[in-house]
């Protein structure tokens, strides 16, 4: 009986549908960049591993591993000179469950204003600037032994001058954990509804009809912005520990994604571990997609991005009387955008 189990769990995470591209059809996109660089040195395969306070990102019911007041702080230099930042905390609550929060933050530098009159501003010109906001408070609890449910409620928002976006949305996950140690973890993430620019930016001067002479050819009006959909991504995966002699451990994690907006794919990742002291990791993420129903052009974007392998390393240590500290380091490919290299430091009280 669980040979079966064990063979539906791998028909559902290698069993990758038609696969289709949206790309570009979904509002709040920074919600898709991962966070916290074990895991995206991994090759983002983390929905069944997540274990840190970074579970606030992959699967919430992750973070009721964490048994200690935690806090993790993640930065990676993005793209175009944006900065991308996340950071949460979590606090176990015994009997009570385990409490969680977390902030997503999307920033760049002040530019100058251009338009089609004034397209090379002087050096006083005004200015405007962009970004992308998330803030969460995630719950979580163990069910069973074996089994751990999750969610997390976010509010989002999107900006750049005088306009914003702002609206909410919910991600839910569960982690089980078998007799002999296989982890399988499922999540669902962004789950909410659409997000459209609203602000002062849109105002418009209207001539309700230009054939009457001597109207009013300047009333107030605004343009009505398209509101788009979240990225919502369904995540399955597994992961298994494998005991080495002295004091050496090996983690193997696959996870199969389900986006809105993009292919579906397989992600993979692997972590060797020393003493709980020296952690090395590899992955790869578009590790396997279906083509069948895709044209040329979208083949060729999802070869670029599959492009590179993730590689990363981590270092834990006790300070005396103190705080546990691990410090991880991830060098993340993205395409025709060359690598980006992120930080994070994890800190158990």
């Amino acid at each position: 009986m669980r040979k079966k189990i064990y063979t539906a769990i791998l028909a559902l995470t290698f069993g990758i549908v038609s696969a289709q591209t949206n790309v570009g059809t979904t509002a709040a996109s920074f919600l898709e960049i991962g966070a916290g660089a074990r895991s995206l040195a991994m090759g983002g395969a983390y929905v069944s591993l997540a274990n840190d306070v970074s579970a606030l990102y992959w699967n919430p019911a992750g973070i009721v591993s964490v048994v200690r007041p935690s806090i993790q702080l993640y930065h990676a230099p993005w793209l175009v000179d944006t900065d991308y930042y996340h950071g949460g905390s979590v606090v176990p609550m015994g009997r009570l469950g385990t409490l969680g929060f977390s902030y997503t933050a999307i920033t760049m530098k002040e530019m100058l204003v251009r338009t089609v009159q004034n397209p090379e501003p002087d050096e006083y010109g005004e200015k405007f600037d962009a970004g992308s906001l998330a803030m969460g408070i995630a719950y979580a609890k163990n069910l069973t032994d074996q089994f751990s449910f999750g969610f997390q409620t976010k509010f989002i928002q999107e900006k750049i001058w005088q306009m914003q976006a702002k609206g909410f949305a919910m991600d839910i996950g569960t982690l089980f954990t078998t007799d002999r140690g296989l982890r399988i973890g499922m999540s669902v993430s962004n789950f909410g509804g659409k997000l459209g620019m609203d602000g002062i930016n849109s105002a418009v001067d209207y001539d309700v009809d230009e054939t009457i002479y001597g109207n009013n050819d300047r009333i107030d009006a605004h343009l009505d912005a398209a509101k788009w959909p979240l990225p919502l991504m369904f995540r399955f995966g597994v992961s298994k520990d494998f005991i080495l002699p002295a004091k050496q451990k090996f983690i193997l994690s696959v996870d199969g994604i389900h986006p809105n907006n993009n292919v579906e794919r397989i992600n993979a990742g692997i972590e060797y571990g020393f003493s709980d002291i020296l952690f090395l990791r590899t992955g790869k993420s578009f590790l396997l997609i279906d083509k069948q129903d895709l044209t040329e052009s979208e083949i060729k974007t999802s070869r670029e991005q599959q492009e590179g392998i993730t590689f990363g390393i981590g270092i834990n240590y006790k300070i005396p009387r103190g705080p546990k500290l691990r410090i991880d380091y991830a060098v993340i490919p993205v395409g025709v955008f060359d690598s980006v290299t992120g930080f994070s430091i994890d800190i158990s009280f």
